[in-house]
């Protein structure tokens, strides 16, 4: 039977009391031939799986302190989803009422789990301005003017943002890593993460190299606003809790290089971040690549996980439909060349054999024997690169049954058309729709310049794969 409730230095509280206190763990596998240390921030293990939930206690205690929260109140509040998550959770210990107004572009794994914790939630559209009346911040104001008791902490707006990780996340930082800490890497959204982590450990060492992530179509990196993939990170306008003078630099990620470097960290790592982690993580990436000093020590934050993108970031198909993935079966003829020169390098077959137009027929014939080919192109004797004609073991047997003294001839007395020319990116159904007829092989060149033959047999079997 249970007899005391005296504290046990083992045993939180609350759940509220696991906030924080995140491990930095180190790269070392994505970060291989990289100079410096490459090490990351795992807020997805803070009990709400992001960053955010220091944020979320911070905004509810200091509304509590003010008096603008009161008991039994509501909280309305705009989010992509995570800071929602933190409130909400608070909110269940502490009896509060949580609505969250988030743009319809995140995910229906954020939507499902806000609603888990008991929020109530409202979708507005994400492709209209931000003083438009139906975006989700416009939608959280009049919300929290017409219910009687709401309180909207505004995250955008309220020092507590980045007054909370000023007083966790650069500090654990800081400890975590001894001070050895050269450059901070962390995408913006509100800004609180960078502006109050980058504050504190520049107060600590000025030479720190604070390093904003972006998406294209974000503001902050000097874009103009533009819809983006990406969750969580980047504005279309500039919130008071991003104080621009703690950053250094920017770098500018795409949503392509965004979701594939957070598949990449999964795969390499065993680290399940979202795409705005994916974000952060190329942008540092980077600016390890261009540190030189091993001493150094580049420090990413991966602001969630990627359980929350389970439909989108980590699904083929959604990946597929968007073009970050090629679409199975849709193998690129450059692919297929690539694949045939790998096979045939033990034979030391060339990349592409050609033969000149002022050559004898006799050395056509010589190179299709020697390299087991059936077609040559024919080039310029003046240009290597320029291709004229092209010359077949069926057009010279031809030839030869008609003249027996052809192999004497010139090349360019006896070719044909040069082969039908297709780009290495072209789809593999695409080319083998070319070869109709008596076309049996198609020159594949990369920037414009002849790099290959691929045949009809070639292209069947990369189909047949």
């Amino acid at each position: 039977m249970h007899t005391s409730t005296r504290a046990l230095a083992g045993v939180q509280d609350s759940i509220l009391d696991a906030i924080g206190g995140t491990p930095l763990v180190r790269l070392s596998r994505m970060g291989a031939g990289l100079a410096p240390q490459l090490v990351a921030k795992v807020e997805a293990l803070n009990p709400g799986g992001s960053i955010k939930d220091r944020v979320a206690v911070a905004l509810i205690e200091a509304a509590e302190r003010a008096g603008d929260l009161q008991p039994g109140g509501t909280i309305v509040e705009p989010t992509s989803g995570n800071t929602g998550t933190g409130l909400a959770i608070a909110a269940r210990l502490k009896g509060y009422r949580v609505i969250a107004v988030m743009p319809d572009k995140m995910s229906s794994e954020k939507i499902d789990l806000l609603r888990a914790y008991g929020a109530e939630v409202v979708v507005a559209p994400t492709e209209v301005p931000p003083d438009s009346p139906e975006s989700y911040y416009r939608v959280a104001d009049r919300l929290a003017q017409e219910i009687p008791g709401a309180f909207q902490p505004n995250q955008y707006a309220n020092p507590a943002n980045p007054a909370a990780h000023h007083a966790s996340t650069g500090p654990e930082l800081w400890e975590q890593s001894e001070g050895r800490i050269t450059h901070l890497v962390a995408g913006i959204g509100t800004g609180g993460t960078i502006t109050g982590a980058g504050r504190y450990l520049k107060e600590r060492n000025p030479a720190i190299v604070v390093v904003g992530a972006d998406p294209y179509g974000s503001v902050y990196s000097g874009g103009e606003a533009r819809p983006y993939l990406v969750e969580g990170v980047g504005e279309d306008f500039w919130p008071a809790t991003f104080d621009p003078s703690v950053v250094d630099r920017y770098i500018t990620v795409t949503d392509k290089d965004s979701f594939l470097t957070a598949r990449k960290l999964a795969r390499l790592e065993g680290i399940l971040a979202g795409g705005s982690g994916g974000t952060a993580l190329h942008a540092a990436l980077q600016v390890a690549a261009e540190v030189e000093d091993p001493e150094a020590m580049v420090a990413v934050i991966l602001p969630d996980g990627g359980r929350s993108y389970l439909s989108k970031v980590y699904s083929d198909a959604w990946m597929t439909q968007y073009g970050f993935l090629e679409r199975e079966g849709d193998q690129r003829v450059g692919d297929v060349l690539q694949r045939k020169h790998d096979v045939s390098a033990t034979g030391q077959l060339p990349p592409l054999v050609t033969v000149h137009a002022h050559q004898k027929v006799a050395d056509a014939v010589a190179l299709l024997h020697e390299h087991g080919v059936s077609q040559l192109p024919v080039v310029s004797a003046n240009d290597a690169t320029t291709v004229v004609g092209s010359v077949g073991e069926r057009g010279l047997l031809k030839h030869a049954v008609g003249d027996p003294s052809l192999l004497g001839a010139r090349i360019a007395e006896v070719m044909e058309p040069p082969l039908y020319a297709v780009s290495s990116t072209d789809p593999v159904r695409d080319a083998v729709e070319l070869l109709v007829g008596e076309r049996q092989a198609l020159l594949v060149t990369e920037d414009g310049r002849p790099a290959g033959i691929v045949t009809r047999a070639d292209l069947l079997e990369a189909l047949a794969r």
